[in-house]
Parts: structure tokens; C-alpha cells; sequence
């Protein structure tokens, strides 16, 4: 039986986590760590007409003329991650969010098993009013490319316009929030993304930094997604992401002994999304360059989708395809309190 528990518990603030092992700056070591590849220009056209309001992205998603990454659409609005579940798993997934709430924060789920269009917010207002969080939406169609997992599977490397025909009424809908909330204040600070420069998707990496385990997720670890900075550029882009707790808020790790200290072998070799290039289409971390770049990581609303895989679930789940999200109505400033 389907029963809605607590609010699970408030995010974790970020400040705790310079505690961290893995929270390590180490500017000064130089880019000849890191291996490359130059890679062919594949910017991505930008997304025409364009997208101001979250009601405006998702009505384009769900009629198929919006098939492109979210980053840098709707500025200031919340964008959020999608991962849908058997309703026999979904009181451990709430867990799962609760016990790691950096890459897995919760905003909302299905009202019911089965509702796509009806949801439960667990977002509140800086004073603590609940938020609804979109009043039209269909988790189904609203997200431009979509993925199907069977028993622990991907099924297809190639995103799904829709997932109408495989959702049933006993599918729970999840909304995580994701980082692309927070690139706004990043522009608006001086410190534009990478990626949204260069209309790319984020490059996203699978780490070796265990999850808390809940019930039958399990052997998960984190998925991070990364934007480069200069060395002198961290402390503010900290400041300016940390009020964001419900979309991943600040890093959790920076520099080159914190690429290692995620797992991570090869910066340039990203699981998913888009290895990050400079203007002139090649990579940005070089061997013969000077490090001017340090890369920066954060958690990812992928872990979930990761943990899927890694956990092995009977049944069929469904998530967004990295990078192309669900734009919601919310606006940063009626959530965080920002500067």
C-alpha cells in the first residue's frame, strides 16, 4: 500500500562538508595530471524560440519542438531531475534522499501511483510556506529526452521523446534538484558556466564516493558534474552557489587531488554529458597549458539513475536523459535566500 510518511528530514546545510575528506583544494598541482583529447566543436544550436518561464519549456518538450539540454533556459527558474519507480521501491527512495541529501535532494513526487500531473511538493518558501512547484506538467512528456531502464538496465543509449507508452499506474514520480537551478547566479556573478558559454551539456562523472545505502538501494555511489574555474575563482563561486541546498548547492570537491580523491581517472573522459571545450573547440585542461583551469565538482541529480544501475531493481524505471531536464515554476528567489 502506498503511504506518504514525513517530510523527510531538512538538507543537511552545506557547511558542513569542508569537513569532508574529499573536500580538498589543491590549486597549485599542475594540469599535466590530466590526459586530453581534442575534441571536434559539436556546440549544440541554441534552442529557438527562446525560453523564459518554466510553463514555456515544458509545453515545448511536451509537443516535441524542444529537444535540447535545459541549461541556460528559463533563467532563475528551479530545474529538477526526473527518476520514476515501481511504487514498491519508492518509501526506500525517499530514504535514499534523506540519508544523502547533497546529490539526491527531493523537491517533489507523485501525488498517487500513477499521477503524472499531480504532485507533492517538498519544497518550502524562505519562510517556510509550502511551494508548489509546477501547476501544469506531465512528468511523462515535460522533459525534452527521456530514459528506460529494464531490471537494472539502460535499455537504449538513444533518448526517448516520451515515456507514454511505458508508464503504468504504479510508476511514483521523483523530481531532484538540479545544479542548472543555480547557473544564473553564476552568470550573473561573472562566472558563467563553461558549458553555457559554449552551448554544451555539463560534463558528468560516476565517482567512487559511496552513498548511504536505504533498503534496496544499495552498492551506490556519487555522480558529480563538473565546471572548470580559475584557482582564484573558487571561493566565489562557493559563495554564490552554497544558498542553493536544495539544487546541490555549493562544490563538494575542487583541484586535481579532489578529481582524484572522487575517482575520477580521466577529466577528459566524462560518463555523460559533454567534455568541456574552449573557444577555439579544443579542451580545456591541456598538458601544455599552465593550469590556468582547476575543474570543480558537484553533486549530480544522475546519482539516482546510477543507483538504479547499481542496485539492479526489477521492473521498469525511467529518468530524464542527462542534461535535459524538467523546468519547474519556482523562481530561485522565492526558495533561497541569495544576496
Amino acid at each position: 500500500m502506498y503511504t506518504f510518511p514525513s517530510p523527510p528530514p531538512a538538507v543537511v546545510p552545506q557547511t558542513i562538508f569542508p569537513r569532508h575528506p574529499i573536500f580538498i583544494s589543491t590549486m597549485a598541482l599542475s594540469c599535466s595530471r590530466v590526459s586530453h583529447q581534442d575534441q571536434t566543436d559539436t556546440t549544440m544550436p541554441s534552442p529557438s524560440p527562446p525560453f523564459t518561464t518554466g510553463l514555456s519549456v515544458r509545453l515545448a518538450s511536451r509537443t516535441g519542438t524542444l529537444q535540447t539540454v535545459t541549461s541556460g533556459l528559463a533563467p532563475t527558474h528551479l530545474q529538477a531531475n526526473l527518476i520514476i519507480l515501481p511504487s514498491r521501491y519508492a518509501s526506500d527512495f525517499r530514504l535514499l534522499c534523506a540519508r544523502n541529501p547533497v546529490p539526491c535532494p527531493l523537491l517533489a513526487e507523485s501525488s498517487s501511483p500513477g499521477s503524472f500531473s499531480s504532485l507533492r511538493s517538498h519544497l518550502t518558501s524562505c519562510s517556510g510556506v509550502p511551494v508548489d512547484v509546477a501547476a501544469d506538467i506531465d512528468l511523462r512528456r515535460d522533459a525534452p529526452g527521456y530514459r528506460v531502464y529494464r531490471d537494472g538496465k539502460l535499455l537504449s543509449e538513444t533518448e526517448q521523446r516520451d515515456i507514454v507508452a511505458e508508464w503504468t499506474d504504479d510508476h511514483v514520480g521523483f523530481l531532484i534538484g538540479c545544479s542548472y537551478s543555480f547557473e544564473s547566479a553564476l552568470s550573473r556573478a561573472g562566472l558563467p558556466p563553461r558549458h553555457v558559454v559554449m552551448n554544451r551539456n555539463v560534463a558528468m562523472y560516476r565517482t567512487s564516493v559511496p552513498l548511504c545505502p536505504a533498503g534496496v538501494f544499495t552498492g551506490g555511489t556519487y555522480v558529480v558534474s563538473m565546471r572548470p574555474y580559475r584557482s582564484a575563482e573558487i571561493e566565489r563561486v562557493r559563495d554564490v552557489t552554497r544558498p542553493f541546498v536544495q539544487t546541490h548547492g555549493e562544490p563538494i570537491a575542487w583541484g586535481w587531488e579532489g578529481s582524484k580523491r572522487l575517482g575520477i581517472r580521466d577529466i577528459t573522459r566524462p560518463e555523460w554529458g559533454d567534455v568541456v571545450l574552449r573557444e577555439d573547440g579544443k579542451t580545456v585542461f591541456r598538458e601544455e597549458e599552465d593550469g590556468e583551469y582547476v575543474p570543480v565538482f558537484w553533486g549530480c541529480g544522475v546519482t539516482p539513475q546510477n543507483a538504479v544501475m547499481m542496485a539492479g531493481l526489477g521492473g521498469t524505471v525511467m529518468g530524464h536523459a542527462p542534461g535535459h531536464m524538467i523546468v519547474l515554476d519556482v523562481r530561485e528567489g522565492g526558495v533561497f535566500e541569495l544576496e
